[in-house]
Protein backbone atom coordinates (compact mmCIF):
# COMPACT_ATOMS: atom_id res chain seq x y z
CA UNK A 1 0.00 0.00 0.00
CA UNK A 2 1.25 2.94 -0.79
CA UNK A 3 0.27 5.91 1.30
CA UNK A 4 -0.12 9.45 0.34
CA UNK A 5 1.63 12.02 2.12
CA UNK A 6 -0.65 14.05 4.14
CA UNK A 7 -0.56 17.86 3.49
CA UNK A 8 1.37 19.69 6.71
CA UNK A 9 -1.10 20.56 9.42
CA UNK A 10 -2.06 24.02 9.22
CA UNK A 11 -1.53 25.59 12.47
CA UNK A 12 -4.44 28.17 13.39
CA UNK A 13 -2.85 31.37 15.20
CA UNK A 14 -5.40 32.63 17.23
CA UNK A 15 -3.29 36.05 17.66
CA UNK A 16 -4.34 36.88 14.15
CA UNK A 17 -7.52 35.17 13.58
CA UNK A 18 -9.59 38.11 14.22
CA UNK A 19 -12.73 36.39 14.79
CA UNK A 20 -11.55 34.09 16.86
CA UNK A 21 -9.80 36.67 19.02
CA UNK A 22 -13.58 38.26 19.31
CA UNK A 23 -15.05 35.61 20.38
CA UNK A 24 -12.90 34.37 22.94
CA UNK A 25 -13.00 37.67 24.50
CA UNK A 26 -16.80 37.98 24.16
CA UNK A 27 -16.65 34.70 26.15
CA UNK A 28 -14.45 35.93 28.94
CA UNK A 29 -16.37 39.17 28.63
CA UNK A 30 -13.36 41.77 28.44
CA UNK A 31 -13.34 43.92 25.25
CA UNK A 32 -16.60 45.34 26.00
CA UNK A 33 -17.97 48.17 28.71
CA UNK A 34 -19.44 47.73 31.73
CA UNK A 35 -22.08 49.29 33.81
CA UNK A 36 -19.35 52.41 34.28
CA UNK A 37 -18.55 52.92 30.40
CA UNK A 38 -15.05 51.62 31.13
CA UNK A 39 -13.53 49.26 28.71
CA UNK A 40 -11.42 46.67 30.38
CA UNK A 41 -8.22 45.00 28.20
CA UNK A 42 -7.85 42.46 30.35
CA UNK A 43 -9.89 40.20 32.83
CA UNK A 44 -7.68 41.37 35.40
CA UNK A 45 -8.16 44.96 35.28
CA UNK A 46 -12.28 43.45 35.42
CA UNK A 47 -11.69 42.16 38.52
CA UNK A 48 -9.61 44.80 40.24
CA UNK A 49 -10.63 47.95 38.68
CA UNK A 50 -8.59 50.36 36.44
CA UNK A 51 -6.39 52.48 37.70
CA UNK A 52 -6.61 54.68 34.94
CA UNK A 53 -10.07 56.20 36.49
CA UNK A 54 -7.93 57.74 39.31
CA UNK A 55 -4.99 59.10 37.64
CA UNK A 56 -5.82 62.95 37.18
CA UNK A 57 -4.85 64.84 33.91
CA UNK A 58 -3.72 68.14 35.72
CA UNK A 59 -3.83 71.15 33.36
CA UNK A 60 -0.65 72.68 32.57
CA UNK A 61 0.35 74.98 35.97
CA UNK A 62 -1.66 73.72 38.55
CA UNK A 63 0.82 72.85 40.24
CA UNK A 64 2.97 76.07 40.14
CA UNK A 65 -0.43 77.64 40.87
CA UNK A 66 -1.13 75.56 44.07
CA UNK A 67 2.24 76.41 45.17
CA UNK A 68 2.18 79.88 44.24
CA UNK A 69 -0.83 80.38 46.20
CA UNK A 70 0.03 78.49 49.52
CA UNK A 71 2.95 80.58 49.97
CA UNK A 72 0.88 83.53 49.50
CA UNK A 73 -1.27 82.48 52.19
CA UNK A 74 1.54 81.34 54.41
CA UNK A 75 3.63 84.93 54.21
CA UNK A 76 0.26 86.59 54.30
CA UNK A 77 -0.78 84.65 57.87
CA UNK A 78 2.51 85.31 58.91
CA UNK A 79 2.56 89.07 58.24
CA UNK A 80 -1.24 89.46 59.29
CA UNK A 81 -0.21 87.69 62.86
CA UNK A 82 3.15 89.29 63.28
CA UNK A 83 2.57 93.11 61.81
CA UNK A 84 -1.55 93.83 62.28
CA UNK A 85 -1.62 96.98 62.67
CA UNK A 86 1.02 97.39 59.37
CA UNK A 87 -1.36 95.13 57.23
CA UNK A 88 -4.47 97.45 57.72
CA UNK A 89 -2.86 100.67 56.83
CA UNK A 90 -1.46 99.24 53.47
CA UNK A 91 -4.71 98.47 52.50
CA UNK A 92 -7.04 100.94 54.04
CA UNK A 93 -4.73 103.99 54.19
CA UNK A 94 -5.91 104.67 58.06
CA UNK A 95 -4.28 103.54 61.58
CA UNK A 96 -6.17 100.97 63.23
CA UNK A 97 -8.47 102.21 65.74
CA UNK A 98 -9.58 99.05 67.37
CA UNK A 99 -7.25 96.35 68.96
CA UNK A 100 -5.30 94.56 66.41
CA UNK A 101 -6.82 90.77 67.74
CA UNK A 102 -9.42 90.76 64.71
CA UNK A 103 -6.41 91.08 61.92
CA UNK A 104 -4.43 88.44 63.94
CA UNK A 105 -7.63 86.42 64.28
CA UNK A 106 -7.43 86.53 60.24
CA UNK A 107 -4.20 85.58 60.10
CA UNK A 108 -4.73 82.45 61.79
CA UNK A 109 -7.23 81.75 59.29
CA UNK A 110 -5.00 82.06 56.82
CA UNK A 111 -3.13 79.77 58.39
CA UNK A 112 -5.06 77.16 58.41
CA UNK A 113 -5.91 77.92 54.60
CA UNK A 114 -2.77 78.03 53.93
CA UNK A 115 -2.25 74.29 55.39
CA UNK A 116 -4.64 73.12 53.05
CA UNK A 117 -2.79 74.82 50.15
CA UNK A 118 0.08 72.22 51.31
CA UNK A 119 -1.56 69.33 51.21
CA UNK A 120 -2.89 70.02 47.89
CA UNK A 121 0.28 70.22 46.65
CA UNK A 122 1.39 66.85 47.45
CA UNK A 123 -1.61 64.77 46.85
CA UNK A 124 -2.34 63.07 44.12
CA UNK A 125 -6.11 62.83 44.69
CA UNK A 126 -8.33 64.69 42.34
CA UNK A 127 -10.57 65.33 44.78
CA UNK A 128 -8.67 67.03 47.56
CA UNK A 129 -6.79 68.97 44.37
CA UNK A 130 -10.75 70.19 44.00
CA UNK A 131 -11.64 70.98 47.37
CA UNK A 132 -8.73 73.00 47.62
CA UNK A 133 -9.49 74.99 44.34
CA UNK A 134 -12.86 75.37 46.01
CA UNK A 135 -11.42 76.98 49.27
CA UNK A 136 -9.10 79.25 47.56
CA UNK A 137 -11.81 80.25 45.15
CA UNK A 138 -14.28 81.10 48.28
CA UNK A 139 -11.82 82.86 50.02
CA UNK A 140 -10.82 85.19 47.23
CA UNK A 141 -14.71 85.92 46.76
CA UNK A 142 -15.57 86.56 50.30
CA UNK A 143 -12.50 88.63 50.61
CA UNK A 144 -13.36 90.67 47.82
CA UNK A 145 -17.20 91.32 49.00
CA UNK A 146 -15.75 92.20 52.52
CA UNK A 147 -12.81 94.88 51.11
CA UNK A 148 -15.77 96.31 48.57
CA UNK A 149 -17.94 97.10 51.59
CA UNK A 150 -15.56 98.30 53.67
CA UNK A 151 -13.84 100.71 50.97
CA UNK A 152 -17.52 101.95 51.09
CA UNK A 153 -18.55 102.20 54.15
CA UNK A 154 -15.22 104.13 54.51
CA UNK A 155 -15.96 106.39 51.61
CA UNK A 156 -12.41 106.19 50.49
CA UNK A 157 -10.17 104.14 48.11
CA UNK A 158 -6.30 103.82 47.88
CA UNK A 159 -4.52 102.33 45.22
CA UNK A 160 -3.40 99.66 47.13
CA UNK A 161 -6.91 98.83 47.89
CA UNK A 162 -7.35 98.96 44.30
CA UNK A 163 -5.01 96.80 43.23
CA UNK A 164 -5.42 94.13 46.49
CA UNK A 165 -9.33 94.23 45.00
CA UNK A 166 -7.79 93.22 41.12
CA UNK A 167 -5.41 90.83 42.26
CA UNK A 168 -8.53 89.05 44.28
CA UNK A 169 -10.84 88.71 41.30
CA UNK A 170 -7.51 87.70 39.07
CA UNK A 171 -7.23 84.91 41.73
CA UNK A 172 -10.48 83.87 41.76
CA UNK A 173 -10.81 83.78 38.37
CA UNK A 174 -7.61 81.20 37.97
CA UNK A 175 -8.68 79.38 40.75
CA UNK A 176 -11.99 78.66 39.43
CA UNK A 177 -10.71 77.75 35.91
CA UNK A 178 -8.04 75.13 37.34
CA UNK A 179 -11.33 73.89 39.51
CA UNK A 180 -13.36 73.67 35.87
CA UNK A 181 -10.85 71.73 33.77
CA UNK A 182 -9.66 69.73 36.97
CA UNK A 183 -13.17 68.41 36.91
CA UNK A 184 -14.03 67.52 33.40
CA UNK A 185 -13.92 64.51 32.34
CA UNK A 186 -11.05 63.06 30.09
CA UNK A 187 -11.96 62.14 26.64
CA UNK A 188 -11.70 58.54 25.76
CA UNK A 189 -8.87 57.95 23.41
Amino acid sequence: MASKPHPPLMKKHSQTDLISRLKTRKILGVGGEDDDGEVHRSKISQMLGNEIKFAVREPVGLRVWILVSAILFTSMAVMALVFPNQLYEVVFDKELSVTSISIRLYGGALLSISLIMWNGLYTAEKIVIQWTLLTEACYFAVQFLVTSFTLVEIGSVSNAAILLLLSRVLFLVVSLSYYYHLGRRPKKI
